[in-house]
């Protein structure tokens, strides 16, 4: 059930009204998705329904370019390249690792992160506030959500002394949030287990370590890979009767026991804000990054009753949804 929906955004360009765009256009825009997953993206849907309203309709005003890398890092490079060929007016790009292969193939096609990490730690951008160069979007600010995401965690499950954090260490923003991780958790009087998984295959026998190091809960990292294996490392918790906390809202939905973070839909639909400036003639060196303001808490009480936890009632007031 609902509890309560707020999303809010700052930044230079937060204030652009939805202008619709002029009828007449010169010419279709062709908008290239560069993505690290596989197809379907229910993230998509919120940049879809954002260029809809404001004005730009499928095969009439646009025409979308999909590249997607099914989880195959090292195909993005390549990937970047037949998008750029195809003379693509912006790219889209999903998750850091995508952003900085699509930067290295080209300076000058405008390029519009629409899920990011650290854009400034990773050398995306020279900065949120200017970010120079041809690219430009929205930060989610992983890094700074790890101790929020640890507080929760641990006031969902008091009795929990050890962490396991399971992440990619390919990603770019892991060694900055394992960092930050770490100081939360040593700060609640916890310690921290890494569990560095770098595909698939790697994720039961993480579970598998996790529990033989006595580890009592578990959190994953706000990334493209456990986003891509939601499914299955849910499925792991469960059977290892780990109690999780994850970053985006829909490994609740498959499962998870707690989320904490950004919608990225609402997300994606600011970024068709920057796909139509650009188009209009912006330059991305001259949009700021935006940020996140407001994040969603949702709770799967199901799984929370599978796993024998009652999560307490000041968890539960503060929840944006709750999963029954």
């Amino acid at each position: 059930m609902k509890r309560r929906e707020f999303f809010g955004l700052v930044g230079g360009v937060a204030a652009w009204p939805l202008v619709a765009v002029a009828q007449g256009r010169a010419q279709v825009a062709r908008i290239g998705i560069l993505h690290p997953g596989s197809p379907p993206d229910p993230w998509l849907d919120g940049l879809r329904e954002g260029l809809r309203e404001l004005g730009y309709f499928e095969g009439k005003d646009l025409i979308y370019e999909y590249r997607w890398a099914e989880g195959r890092s090292e195909r993005l490079p390549d990937l970047a390249d037949v998008l750029i060929a195809s003379k693509v007016d912006v790219i889209v790009i999903m998750t850091g690792p995508a952003v900085l292969a699509a930067k290295k193939r080209t300076a000058t096609v405008p390029i519009v992160m629409a899920v990011s990490g650290d854009p400034v730690g990773t050398g995306a951008v020279a900065s949120l506030a200017r970010p120079g160069g041809n690219v430009t979007g929205l930060s989610l600010m992983s890094d700074e959500l790890a101790g929020l995401r640890i507080g929760v965690l641990k006031e969902a499950v008091p009795s929990a002394k050890r962490i396991g954090v399971l992440y990619n260490p390919s990603e770019p923003p892991t060694k900055v949030e394992l960092r930050e991780t770490e100081a939360a958790v040593t700060m609640l009087g916890m310690t921290l287990q890494p569990l560095a998984a770098t595909s698939a295959d790697d994720l039961a026998q993480r579970f598998v370590d996790a529990s033989a190091g006595g580890c009592d809960a578990i959190i994953t990292f706000a990334h493209g890979f456990a986003f891509f294996h939601r499914r299955r490392i849910a499925d792991l918790a469960a059977q290892h009767r780990l109690p999780a906390m994850y970053g985006w809202r829909e490994h609740a939905d498959v499962g998870g026991l707690m989320t904490y973070g950004p919608n990225v839909k609402t997300t994606l639909r600011r970024a068709a804000s920057y796909v139509d400036r650009i188009l209009k003639g912006a330059k991305p060196s001259d949009l700021p990054v935006e940020q996140p303001t407001k994040f969603e808490l949702v709770v799967n009480l199901q799984t929370a009753k599978a796993l024998g936890i009652e999560i307490p009632q000041t968890v539960m007031t503060r929840a944006d949804e709750v999963i029954e």
